[in-house]
């Protein structure tokens, strides 16, 4: 198994640093990476989006419903989102989007080519299982407090 690049993840923490501030208004800072199972809680919302291309694998965006809820809110332009309904579901999925976007465009720039899926969003409590690479966790979060976690399991050709 091919120890991960600094180089490859940089470019999902400096995405998702950015779409956080420009469309919701979080500074975000990042914690410590460290090697974890991919293991989430009866309290979690998992983005998962797919890689293709230069570099294969995944990346998941997980955070507790209460913040996804948060953040859909302020991607609606602060309309209250009490419950991880179908509009709140769109808004985090678009967050997924909005961060792998940025992020192929800081690795096209780097002249590493990557295509993304959709996203796909899971709920609640899951063990995912992969075996091509090791699943790096980037804690994240805004004013002290957690707002999400980054799982990215990649290997480059």
């Amino acid at each position: 198994m091919a120890e991960i690049n600094v180089n490859h993840i940089n470019p999902f923490l400096m995405a998702a640093g950015t779409i956080l501030r420009d469309a919701c208004q979080m500074e975000m800072s990042i914690g410590k990476p460290y090697v974890k199972t991919t293991e989430f809680g009866e309290d979690s919302v998992i983005i998962m989006i797919g890689i293709t291309g230069e570099m294969r694998g995944q990346v998941m965006i997980a955070m507790k419903i209460t913040k996804a809820c948060e953040i859909a809110s302020k991607m609606m332009m602060g309309m209250p989102v009490p419950e991880l309904d179908e509009m709140a579901m769109s808004a985090i999925s678009e967050l997924g989007n909005m961060i792998m976007g940025n992020a192929a465009t800081i690795l096209s720039t780097k002249g590493i080519g990557i295509d993304i899926t959709p996203p796909t969003l899971c709920r609640g409590d899951m063990k995912i299982s992969q075996t091509y690479a090791k699943n790096i966790c980037i804690p994240m979060s805004s004013d002290g407090s957690m707002v999400l976690e980054l799982d990215i399991a990649l290997k480059g050709d």
